[in-house]
């Protein structure tokens, strides 16, 4: 691995991992020349419903769901803090380890819209660049943006990706990637009412499911 690439970080709560996550991640790497992604499952997730597996079991799910791929790394660390899992804290942890790094903070569309309700959002760029993947169709002039978040955008905003490769911090970027529409809710669901949901899903992630008794497995 390379010393001075980006690194990606791709977080979330993981209840189940599935392709709609690993798919657009791995394209991120690619097209961004990432040095790797950092998959971080999220304790207690502050802005969204409490995960329905344990966090012992959604690590084990994204371990599995990441396989033998390389240039995915799963990080534990929020796992391993107690109180919610706020985004500034974990980029404060990476920028310790990695103080001079470029460091490329991955999130999707629908979250960027809710980024006004983050914990101090706001200083997200003073700790790494910013990422927004969205799925064909969508453009940023016709969102129903905050505001607030359109003035922050603007003067952060590159299509320049040597900003990325050179700077460690501080920019916005947003990439297109593959439309997969898969959702952890509907997965959760299918599962309940009995059906299978192999292929959203890596097969060692439905077997484990399968192994746990998962989301009322039958």
């Amino acid at each position: 691995m390379s010393h001075d690439r980006p690194i990606g970080i791709l977080g979330g709560t993981f209840d189940p991992p599935h392709f709609g996550h690993l798919r657009p991640a791995l394209e991120l790497v690619e097209t961004l020349e990432l040095d790797h992604m950092r998959l971080i499952p999220s304790h207690i997730p502050p802005h969204r419903p409490q995960p329905v597996a344990t966090a012992t079991q959604r690590l084990a799910m994204l371990q599995r769901a990441c396989g033998e791929e390389r240039r995915f790394q799963v990080d534990d660390r929020e796992l391993q803090r107690n109180g919610p899992s706020y985004t500034l804290d974990t980029l404060r942890a990476l920028r310790e380890q990695w103080p001079d790094r470029p460091i490329c903070f991955c999130l999707g569309m629908d979250a960027l819209l809710g980024l006004p309700q983050w914990y101090h959002w706001q200083e997200l760029t003073e700790l790494a660049h910013i990422v927004v993947s969205y799925r064909p169709g969508w453009s940023l002039e016709s969102a129903e943006l905050d505001e607030d978040l359109r003035e922050w955008l603007k003067p952060r905003l590159t299509r320049n990706m040597a900003d990325l490769q050179q700077q460690r911090c501080g920019q916005v970027w947003l990439q297109e990637v593959s439309q997969l529409a898969i959702s952890a809710t509907d997965i959760r669901r299918r599962i309940a009412e009995g059906h299978s949901p192999r292929f959203l899903m890596p097969e060692p992630v439905w077997q484990y499911i399968q192994q746990q008794q998962l989301y009322g497995v039958r």
